[in-house]
Order: C-alpha cells, then structure tokens, then sequence
C-alpha cells in the first residue's frame, strides 16, 4: 500500500483514483452478496473497465447538488469534530493498494479516520432517531478500516438546519469488532476485480 498526501477533488487526486476501484462505490459490489452480481456492479465495472483502457476518468462521473453542499460543508462539520472530539483532523489523501483505494474525509492521529457526510434534515433526523451510521454508507466505512489499516473510523452526520447542539452526530465504528465484514468485504471485491478484468476482455476482444 502507498499513501499519497493529496487534497480532494483535484487533479492529482482524481489522476490517482483512475481506473481503481474506491471505498465510496464499494457497497454497489457488496450488494446481492453470494449471488451474481446487480446491474450497478456492472456498470461499475464497466466504468473501471473503460478507464483503465484509456487512461483517463469516465464520463459516468457526475456531482449533483447533495454532493456541491457536501464539498461546500465540509470544512465546518470538521472544523466542529475536532471542537467536539479535541483532536486535529489531517488530510486523507490516498490509500493505494494497486487495483483499489480509499480515500477519507480525514485523518485523526495514527488510528482513527473519519467519513463526514453533510445532509439534509430528513436523512439526519433518521440518523439521530437510528442511532448509529446510515446504513447506506456501510460498505464505505468498511472500506476505511479495511484499506487505511487503521482501528477505527467515525461517521460524522452534519446539518446546519438542526439546533447548535445536535447538527453535528458522530458514531464510531471499531476495526475489532468489523473483522467478519472486511473478510466479506475483501472476498467479494476479489470477485469484482475479475468482473473488471472480464469487462476489459470482452471490449478488447
């Protein structure tokens, strides 16, 4: 594995990330488990498939409002965390392991890292009313563990339209008690790692 110390969202992070498999889409593979895998596993795939060919990033990347709020909230939720935690949050850069990687919202000493998520009031109420991570993210927040190595990752759910005192939730997942998932995890993406190279073969061909 090799950590490159790059900020989000440029180009060097993005030439990176090309034609690898990240954490973020990670739940699109692990989906259906033990059964063939679902049409967004494939398109996935097919994604990866075609960078790899060409060397540069697909046109199916897109953002969309949800994803320009998170970019443009960001800073405070962390800036919050790490009042609420006491802790200095760094960089997540890049965690290169070849076919895949992973990238953090951040890093927090040498043992933890976190996911921030910022939201809208619905999707953080559930949050608040669950309490523990979306579901949705699980897959991701796997990933972290499984691919920065470190012992734990906190999902940090952030909205500025809740009260002071709860627009930021914080749930933390420790790596002792996901072992099963990321055994799940890294059997299953072995499976979609092929899948890519069978993608490859057929385009080629």
């Amino acid at each position: 594995m090799q950590w490159y110390d790059v900020e989000q969202n440029t180009a060097a992070w993005n030439e990176l990330r090309t034609g690898k498999v990240t954490a973020s889409q990670f739940g699109c593979f692990m989906a259906n488990q033990g059964k063939t895998f679902g049409e967004p596993a494939k398109r996935y795939a097919l994604q990866i498939a075609l960078e790899i060919i060409k060397g540069k990033k697909s046109e199916f990347s897109f953002t969309n409002g949800h994803m320009q709020r998170g970019h443009e909230q960001e800073p405070i939720a962390r800036m919050l965390y790490e009042q609420k935690k006491e802790v200095l949050v760094t960089g997540g850069g890049f965690f290169d392991w070849g076919d895949y990687g992973d990238s953090p919202d951040g890093l927090v000493g040498n043992d933890g890292a976190i996911e921030i998520k910022s939201v809208i009031a619905p999707v953080h109420y559930e949050t608040l009313k669950r309490k523990t991570f979306d579901p949705a993210y699980k897959w991701q927040l796997i990933g972290h563990l499984d691919c920065t190595e470190r012992d734990w990752v906190d999902f940090v759910s952030y909205c500025a339209d809740f009260p002071k005192e709860k627009q930021l939730i914080v749930y933390r997942l420790a790596r002792k008690d996901c072992q099963d998932e990321i055994n799940q995890l890294r059997l299953r993406r072995k499976d979609f790692l092929n899948l890519i190279e069978d993608t490859i073969d057929v385009i080629i061909q």
